[in-house]
């Protein structure tokens, strides 16, 4: 509040009314609309919005006191439409409206001389670096009050303050060149491209935050329920996480690229996920299974494919997951389909799941070295198992220790990276 009171105090002492004319009320009003329009999260403070943008504009035509009552203008109106609360206000004005007034104090201190001349041109840039620069740093000390250090905030801004400086200081060069230009008509230009820019911002994040709520939602439902069955089948989770491991180094060594390699470990880590709609009696240890529960086993990749497909999320992964039990013979389930029909992830999980399943040490038989494990591969390659695929995981076994060979610490949450995955989501 304070701060607040010291900024209106100085916006009086250096304001020059006869400065102003029609084009500041057209600022004021792009300000007013882009102010409504913009909606930043917390990491996206540092980026410029329109309203900053028509007060970076005001330094240029008509000083500090100007730039600062259009950033007030917009604030005030901005909650009396959307009533967020009161002691939001005077910060805003602080953040918003404190760095105008540095920043126009430092540009008339330049004596920039004539609109047209470069001078002019590079004081305003100077102007709206540090605009940005000052938001930055005025957020910096917003979030100590929440025990965030200093230093981690400029830190993790500064990415999105080098994004900030690079599309927005040639925006405001560009439209105080219009303005200086075309008069009437580049004023009314500048100001349709504030607003626009405004509204854009709005829609990106916007999209982003909603794009987040969902990978939230979805990832979340999706570990909790493998979490869940790992509570009915104690083997499940680690077994999903050591083949999305074994099966995103299959890949990789295969040659396929990093987006095709995320794929396959995401199918890997999920591939069991149909296990969740079958009775508890089929997770039993030790019981003997009847025809029926062997039926219903075999129809887990099709519901895990259903679920993944009800959620929305990875289309891809639903195909590979719907896929994983198929065989090179053609004689696997549920489709009965043959090599040329089965995805290639589908391949390289199932090289994976029978190789996991034969050395894990928590699995429904006694486990095997990892060479019978091999052995058996081999076996079976060409009629079960793809042996391109089988003989690539020889030789990463081969440089290998026995903790990758026999993959009992496999952690499914290191594997999951819920936050990556959640954040990747968002940014797509």
């Amino acid at each position: 509040m304070v701060g607040a009171l010291l900024c209106i105090v100085w916006a009086v002492a250096v304001a020059d009314v006869s400065r102003l004319d029609w084009l500041f009320v057209v600022l004021a009003l792009s300000a007013v609309f882009a102010n409504l329009f913009d909606a930043y999260t917390d990491a996206e403070r540092v980026s410029l919005s329109g309203a900053a943008l028509a007060g970076i504009l005001a330094i240029a035509f008509f000083g500090p006191a100007a730039a600062f009552a259009i950033i007030a203008i917009a604030e005030v109106i901005s909650w009396l439409v959307e009533r967020y609360r009161l002691e939001s206000v005077p910060v805003n004005l602080l953040g918003g409206g404190g760095p105008m007034l540095i920043a126009g104090t430092v540009f008339e201190a330049l004596e920039p001389g004539d609109d047209a001349s470069p001078g002019f041109f590079l004081a305003l840039a100077l102007a709206a670096m540090l605009v940005l620069v000052l938001n930055l740093l005025f957020l910096a000390c917003l979030r100590t009050v929440d025990g965030v250090t200093f230093r981690s905030v400029v830190v993790g801004a500064s990415r999105a303050l080098l994004v900030s400086l690079a599309i927005n200081v040639p925006l405001a060069l560009a439209a105080a060149g219009l303005i200086v230009e075309l008069g009437t008509a580049g004023s009314v230009f500048a100001v349709i491209s504030l607003v626009a820019f405004g509204y854009m911002a709005n829609l990106v994040a916007t999209a982003r935050h909603r794009s987040r709520q969902y990978a939230s939602l979805s990832w979340g439902v999706l570990s909790g329920l493998l979490r869940t069955l790992d509570i009915r089948d104690p083997r499940a989770a680690r077994h999903a996480a050591a083949v999305a491991a074994f099966s995103r180094d299959i890949a990789r060594a295969s040659g396929m690229g990093p987006q095709e390699c995320e794929l396959v470990h995401t199918a890997g880590l999920l591939h069991d996920i149909g296990h969740f709609a079958l009775s508890d009696r089929v997770a039993e240890r030790g019981r003997v299974l009847n025809d029926e529960d062997w039926t219903a086993i075999r129809r887990h990749p099709e519901l895990g494919a259903d679920m993944l497909r009800d959620l929305g999320l990875y289309g891809p992964v639903a195909e590979i997951v719907h896929a994983h039990h198929e065989r090179i013979d053609g004689r696997g389930y549920p489709d009965r389909l043959k090599a040329d029909r089965i995805p290639e992830a589908a391949k390289i999980i199932a090289v994976a799941e029978v190789y996991d399943t034969l050395t894990a040490h928590d699995t429904y038989r006694t486990p095997v070295s990892s060479f019978e494990a091999l052995t058996e591969l081999r076996r079976v390659s060409g009629t079960q198992l793809d042996g391109r695929y089988v003989e690539i995981l020889a030789e990463l076994l081969a440089g290998s220790d026995i903790t990758y060979r026999h993959a009992d610490a496999a952690d499914f949450g290191r594997e999951l990276d819920l936050e990556r995955r959640i954040n990747e989501a968002a940014a797509t």
